[in-house]
């Protein structure tokens, strides 16, 4: 999500239970979204947080987060003796995962409606990413069956997709794109 529908989350748009994330605030005309798939790492860390206020992060100005993101960088870039992480921005993480999102599913619908976009022009721009990045499109995949749900679940963790459904031993067929 953008830096500022993240900075307008409230506890409310979080059901840990569930483990369901809600953007009702959209930036930029965009569309709701619902993740129904956010990693037990970030509702940790979430839930981790003071509830100081009615919204997740505070009630930070615009020009705070853009400083502690700046500062934050800037150490990183530091340590690692790396120059070319200060040309990161808080923007380039949702290229980022935008682009990934469409190189691992190569579905330009489900990546419009991820970034919440209400038009293709607007996400097409991450095909051409693809393109640009990984220059061939990869049709091949890492094939598992899981026979239990312990197993289908591990596996839906790291990114495998149901295939189809039970065989004669039980399992079911999952993949992932390489």
């Amino acid at each position: 999500m953008r830096s500022g529908e993240a900075k307008r989350l409230k506890w409310t748009d979080i059901d840990f239970q569930r483990r369901l994330l809600t953007l009702n605030d959209p930036e930029k005309n965009g569309l709701p979204r619902l993740w129904n798939n956010p990693t037990s790492k970030l509702l940790d860390m979430l839930n981790a947080l003071p509830r100081n206020s009615i919204y997740i992060f505070g009630n930070p100005t615009s020009n705070t987060i853009k400083s502690t993101f700046t500062k934050a960088r800037r150490r990183i870039a530091n340590k690692l003796q790396n120059p070319r992480l200060l040309q990161i921005h808080f923007h380039t993480l949702r290229h980022w995962k935008a682009t990934m999102e469409y190189h691992n599913t190569k579905d330009l619908l489900h990546t419009m409606a991820f970034l919440g976009h209400r038009k293709s022009d607007t996400t097409l721009m991450y095909i051409q990413l693809d393109q640009k990045l990984f220059n061939q499109p990869s049709d091949s995949f890492i094939t598992k069956i899981a026979h239990n749900v312990d197993e289908a679940t591990a596996l839906v963790e790291v990114g495998f997709e149901f295939v189809t459904g039970e065989y004669d031993d039980g399992g079911k067929l999952f993949r992932k794109r390489i």
